[in-house]
């Protein structure tokens, strides 16, 4: 399934598009906040190809999707209206809900921050590289290296400006007015003077009798997102004031004169002081409980991914980072990562399914670089066990990295590219605690073991429980994958070929819900005509509205999936057309569907076509007469052996 088919999909199962409120995404899920959740199908989403995991978390329904998080997200906003904004609440969404407050927090803090991650991320990256040649003793003092270190500090000599832009997203409110407070609390006569207090003995400005304290608050958070949030409410207010015709130049200039001496004045002070409790306090724990703190951190790390809660504490790192120069709450990160690599390698060993060998494979270098749901939702969850043991080897990482106090210097993905910008009492210990987690992780995974057959069981239940005709474009194209489950024949079985062509390997065909197995077993056909005949005596139990796909089953309780071309779905019905009726009792040899293949193949489409058993757990083997050559309607084609 492409990108833009599964932003489709995704858009149907969370209600459509008149059901969502705001939109984001981070490095591996869409975040959506819905008018009505109840609208969202979570297990038609769980279960579409494409998605590794589907939740409501936060007061968020999450839709995990890993690497091309990104291509996803974009199609799925070129799909909507512009009035779908980040993670913001409409304004004509019917009665409020009651919200969780913790969840409402969370939410803020997500909706805020996770905009800003890709500037805060590649500036990380560049500050890891600065240390790198710092470390190597190359360039020292050179121009070259001035700039990288200038390009890896930016975002924190001006982090109001940043997260003036995504606040106001956030609080539905003016960016640019947003962007001037951030603007007030950087200007050099604050700045300047706040530098100099030292030497003039000055620290604070009169302000109408009110003292305006002189402070430092260019790698500041808190006290900008509490100066947009109070401009949400403010500016409303003066513009229903104001005249229509004076608003385009009174509001802003009133909103401005309020909101900059409120700022100054009272929430950058109070906002700082919170971050300093924040990051002193967070400071304190780690030096009086730091292992036992370190360890809770680096267990609990997969399950706060899990809830998309691991979010929640990225302005406390952002405040360190930017106060204190490192922070000591990422190391605890970087060894959970690891683990969870390190029990993906331990699946990859311990498995004997080839599809989860490349899963677990693929998904464990994936979590090396710092993104772990691929590995958390596609591995080692399913199996439980490999998922525990990588948080214990992430907590008794977490706990040995506090033990020896190490701590990282920029905000980054916690993966091992970015081991220039941690530090330890000797750095060696940051190299002993990455290897030391991915062992630990792999050694524990192979100790606890894995249910081989709970993955099987799991993987065919998904098929045989994705049969809804009345589903939405993509359920139902996941859904015709299987019907509901029968006694098995007692006596072998063979199906005859439904249709004239040239035989491939299920393999081939470029849909992995097919290729790797997971609809069923069985074989591919590139068609040389266009008509599909009934294999067999039975009934039509699912009938696609786009006529592509086809689910049979026969008198004894055989049960086939018939899937013309790939991401046919597409073409919604066009160069189809069906002789039959969902429900429909069938003869072997009637004609089902016609399809023009060149129509198909013009508009850009595969005509490939599986021929799956979906029932496939009721045989002892599902067993195929030729892997390659031509066929002909009626020709022998899958044998099923009881």
């Amino acid at each position: 399934m492409n990108n833009k088919d599964l932003a489709k999909n995704v858009l149907d199962l969370v209600g459509g598009e008149q059901n969502i409120s705001g939109l984001t995404h981070c490095a591996t899920r869409l975040r959506f906040v819905l008018k009505d959740d109840n609208k969202a199908d979570l297990k038609a989403l769980d279960q579409l190809e494409g998605v590794l995991k589907a939740q409501n978390s936060g007061g968020q329904v999450q839709v995990v999707i890993g690497a091309k998080v990104d291509a996803v997200y974009s199609e799925v906003k070129n799909l909507t209206s512009d009035h779908i904004g980040e993670l913001t609440e409409s304004t004509d969404s019917g009665p409020k809900k009651r919200r969780n407050p913790v969840n409402v927090v969370l939410e803020t803090i997500a909706g805020i921050f996770t905009p800003v991650l890709p500037a805060l991320v590649g500036c990380g990256m560049i500050k890891c590289l600065a240390t790198v040649i710092t470390a190597m003793g190359y360039l020292e003092g050179s121009g070259f290296l001035t700039i990288i270190n200038m390009i890896g500090d930016c975002i924190f000599y001006f982090m109001p400006f940043f997260l003036a832009v995504s606040a106001a997203n956030r609080f539905k409110t003016n960016p640019y007015l947003a962007v001037a407070l951030a603007a007030g609390l950087m200007h050099p006569t604050i700045l300047n003077a706040a530098a100099q207090i030292a030497e003039t003995g000055v620290n604070s400005i009169d302000f109408l009798g009110m003292p305006i304290l002189l402070m430092k608050y260019s790698s500041s958070v808190i006290p900008i997102i509490l100066a947009v949030w109070i401009m949400s409410y403010v500016y409303p207010i003066v513009n229903r004031v104001i005249p229509k015709f004076l608003q385009v130049l009174l509001t802003p200039m009133i909103v401005l004169f309020i909101m900059i001496p409120v700022e100054l004045i009272v929430l950058g002070p109070v906002g700082s002081y919170i971050g300093d409790w924040l990051t002193n306090g967070i400071n304190s724990l780690f030096s009086t409980a730091g292992v036992l703190a370190g360890a809770i951190l680096g267990f609990f790390k997969p399950i706060m991914v899990m809830f998309g809660m691991h979010y929640a504490i990225m302005p406390i790192q952002v405040q360190q980072v930017a106060t204190l120069g490192a922070t000591v709450l990422l190391p605890t990160a970087l060894a959970a990562n690891l683990a969870q690599a390190g029990a993906a390698f331990g699946v990859f060993v311990l498995t004997k399914s080839k599809t989860m060998k490349s899963a677990a494979a693929s998904s464990g270098f994936t979590a090396l670089f710092g993104i772990t749901e691929p590995a958390i939702y596609g591995v080692t969850l399913k199996y439980k066990r490999p998922f525990f043991a990588g948080c214990l080897a992430g907590g008794l990482v977490g706990g040995f990295y506090s033990l020896v106090h190490t701590t990282a210097n920029a905000i980054s993905l916690p993966g091992v590219l970015a081991i220039g910008t941690y530090s330890s009492d000797r750095y060696m210990y940051v190299v002993i605690g990455c290897v030391a987690a991915v062992v630990l992780g792999f050694v524990f995974t192979l100790l606890a073991g894995i249910k081989e057959d709970t993955d099987g069981n799991k993987s065919k239940q998904q098929a045989t429980n994705k049969v809804n005709s009345n589903q939405t474009a993509v359920a139902t194209e996941a859904t015709t994958a299987s019907v509901s489950s029968l006694t098995s024949t007692s006596s072998d079985m063979l199906i005859v070929s439904p249709m004239t062509g040239e035989i491939k390997p299920i393999s081939e065909v470029e849909d992995q819900a097919f290729a790797q197995e997971l609809m069923g077993k069985g074989i591919a056909i590139v068609p040389t005509d266009g008509k599909v005949y009934a294999p067999f005596d039975g009934v039509v139990e699912a009938l696609y509205r786009t006529k592509h796909a086809i689910g049979l089953k026969a008198a004894n309780g055989v049960e086939i999936l018939i899937h013309i071309g790939v991401d046919t779905v597409s073409l919604k019905g066009k160069y189809f057309n069906a002789h039959i009726e969902q429900g429909q009792t069938i003869t072997a040899g009637d004609l089902l569907v016609e399809f023009d293949p060149e129509g198909i193949t013009s508009a850009g489409y595969n005509t490939i076509t599986s021929i799956v058993v979906t029932n496939m757990q009721q045989y002892g083997d599902v067993l195929t007469t030729a892997t390659s050559g031509p066929i002909r309607e009626s020709e022998p084609l899958i044998k099923l052996i009881p």
